[in-house]
């Protein structure tokens, strides 16, 4: 009989900055006594090594290319959100009937609907998020009215509270030039507006777990 403690999808977005920080969350709950399985594209999946980790495809509509082979970066985000939603209900369901069922997605915050598909079954939900502490702020600054955006480009100093005062060239791309990340950046901003419907997040540089 399996000792483990539950079954954990953790959902990456297919970069290297976000795979290898979920991948290693991944692994310290296997640590716990948790089953992890980490999902990942098709595109990447085959790049993923780990002995503690469970390692399982879904799609992002792309499979041959990934985001190379999308037309545009709205045309990817769209397609990942539908095609994505449908092959994440797929692996849950494969589990169904498994000794440890799924009972949680810990999703990446560019991927928010997951959190959709994980109430479509009735599992926790909680959000991974790749950004520093203080990029955080920043985005939760903008979404309650604290923090305006500049409409082309950063030209003034940011002033938050416990931070020095950020010049342009401090600033994440999706902030110092928003009108060339629009997409990403609106991703993000609906993670953060949504944020309180999740069961728990976690910020990349926070060593503790935060359930709700």
């Amino acid at each position: 009989m399996s000792n483990q403690k539950g079954h954990v999808i953790v959902l990456t977005y297919p970069a290297q900055g976000h795979i290898n920080p979920l991948l290693q969350f991944a692994k310290r709950l296997a640590s716990k006594g948790v089953k992890a399985t980490l999902a990942t594209t098709h595109y990447t999946v085959k790049s993923i090594h780990a002995t503690t980790v469970g390692v399982e495809p879904i799609s992002d509509g792309y499979d041959e290319g990934g985001y190379k082979q999308a037309p545009s970066t709205e045309a990817y985000l769209e397609s990942f959100k539908s095609v994505g939603s449908r092959t994440l209900s797929e692996l849950i369901s494969k589990f169904k009937d498994s000794a440890l069922p799924v009972n949680c997605v810990v999703y990446d915050s560019l991927l928010p609907w997951a959190l959709d598909v994980a109430r479509q079954f009735g599992i926790y939900a909680a959000v991974f998020l790749t950004n520093s502490a203080s990029v955080c702020s920043m985005y939760w600054h903008i979404d309650h009215g604290r923090l305006a955006l500049p409409e082309k480009q950063a030209t003034e100093p940011v002033l938050l509270p416990g931070l020095p005062s950020l010049g342009p060239a401090d600033l994440p791309s999706f902030l110092a030039q928003p009108s060339s990340n629009s997409a990403y950046l609106a991703v993000i901003m609906e993670k953060f507006r949504c944020l309180d419907k999740n069961d728990g997040y976690s910020v990349t540089v926070v060593k503790s777990w935060k359930v709700r």
